[in-house]
């Protein structure tokens, strides 16, 4: 005995491309291939479109149809708002820039407050920048009674005059070494005698003197060296 034909799909189960009948889980149409959809909303939508009207534009009809729902609701709460507050007012600005007044043109009476100009507050003027350290005119003596270390930039044996030394003194000014000074090496036991020192800087230490040897070899003075004056 031959077995029973398949019950027939139900008559919602249907390809939204095609309109073929299809199993309850089956995954593709067999007549056109289509991915066939889970059931939604839009699948329920659309079966029942067809069951009245052959022709079905697509699925991209019911977010459209919820669009305009959305909008016409939006627009009839705004004029409902818009009238529930009397009809509105229109509120017009008159008169010279700064000076004018507002009125409100309704249904109320007409009224009219004066706009008091405004201006930006001055902001505070800057304070002027301090003004430079002075600048050495000359050279500076070593101080008297003073015991420490300092950067010998020159020896000018003192046969020379002490006039060489002092140009070479002004010479490392104008190169912007700092506390730049001569002394006369006979005055100071820790010192060779017979010589003009261009000496730069006053430290406590060697290794401060040591450094700043350093900085005056880099502005040209190759032979800077840190040394000990003692009186």
């Amino acid at each position: 005995m031959d077995a029973p034909p398949p019950a027939p799909a139900p008559p919602d189960a249907e390809c939204p491309r095609c309109g073929t009948p299809h199993a309850p889980n089956q995954e593709y149409c067999l007549e056109c291939g289509l991915r066939l959809p889970t059931r939604s909303v839009v699948t329920t939508l659309s079966t029942g479109w067809r069951r009245r009207v052959r022709w079905y534009p697509g699925d991209w009809i019911w977010p459209a149809l919820a669009g305009l729902v959305v909008a016409a609701i939006a627009t009839g709460v705004v004029v409902a708002a818009t009238w529930g507050n009397g009809g509105g007012s229109t509120i017009v600005a008159t008169g010279p820039t700064g000076t004018g007044s507002v009125t409100t043109v309704g249904r109320s009476t007409p009224t009219s407050t004066p706009i008091e100009p405004t201006t930006a507050p001055t902001p505070p003027a800057a304070p002027p920048p301090p003004p430079p350290p002075p600048a050495a005119t000359g050279p500076i003596p070593w101080p008297a009674g003073k015991n420490g270390f300092t950067v010998v930039l020159e020896s000018i044996p003192a046969t020379s005059g002490r006039a060489a030394a002092l140009a070479r003194a002004r010479a490392a000014l104008r190169a912007g070494l700092k506390d730049v000074g001569i002394l006369d090496s006979s005055q100071y036991p820790s010192l060779h005698a017979g010589y003009y020192v261009v000496f730069s800087g006053f430290y406590a230490s060697k290794v401060d003197a040591t450094s700043a040897a350093a900085s005056a070899k880099a502005s040209g003075y190759a032979d800077a060296y840190p040394t000990a004056v003692t009186s």
